[in-house]
């Protein structure tokens, strides 16, 4: 199996951080890349965990040392993929899952080749509204900032190779593993495919002629 570079992108409050660690949860192939982040620290959340919470300097040298294999700005704040994070992952043979942003999904595809891009879909206004709303992290000032940049993401959907619509939690986990178990044993992707066949081929030649004689 060759691991593979997977993003996933949505809008603020979809669930893709939910998906993303569920599939971790669930199959030993998966490695979930933390990503760093200046945004200030939520109750519950911990550090190397969630995130890597780095100071606007500190996140700022590490763009200089190009450090990142992608980051953005969202909102205030920026957020990026340490190059460290996807090594180790790939590194450890397993699939790789990026939960990132717009901007950063297509920098990673500018730079890096065989990418697999999965958008998350909500599956309503109404359901996405209630899904900030329930975090109870930000006043309706902010609320609305989120639904009025959901409306612009919602836009660059069709730059991805796959739509999952997040209505069922369980069933969009399970698209998504779907969707990573096919590009696996995509024949552009088996390195050793070239191999297999010939040595396939030989051996049903050898017992093409032991049946023959």
């Amino acid at each position: 199996m060759t691991p593979l570079l997977v993003i996933l992108s949505a809008p603020s409050g979809t669930g893709k951080t939910t998906i993303a660690r569920a599939l971790r949860t669930s199959r030993d192939d998966v490695g979930f890349s933390i990503s760093a982040t200046t945004r200030a620290r939520r109750d519950g959340e911990e550090e190397g965990v969630d995130y890597f919470f780095l100071t606007a300097n500190a996140f700022q040298r590490k763009i200089d040392a190009e450090e990142f294999v992608e980051w953005a700005r969202y909102g205030k704040e920026r957020y990026g993929t340490l190059a460290s994070e996807v090594r180790r992952i790939l590194d450890s043979g397993k699939h790789a899952v990026l939960d990132i942003e717009i901007q950063g999904a297509r920098m990673v595809r500018e730079r890096v080749a065989n990418v697999v891009s999965i958008f998350i879909l909500p599956p309503s206004a109404e359901a996405l509204q209630e899904r900030l709303a329930g975090r109870s992290t930000e006043d309706d000032e902010a609320l609305a900032a989120r639904l009025a940049l959901a409306v612009e993401e919602l836009e660059a959907a069709p730059e991805y190779d796959y739509i999952v619509v997040n209505e069922d939690r369980a069933q969009a986990v399970a698209d998504v593993a779907g969707i990573i178990d096919a590009e696996s044993h995509r024949a552009s992707r088996l390195t050793d495919l070239d191999a297999t066949i010939e040595r396939l081929g030989d051996e049903l030649e050898n017992l093409a002629r032991s049946t023959k004689a």
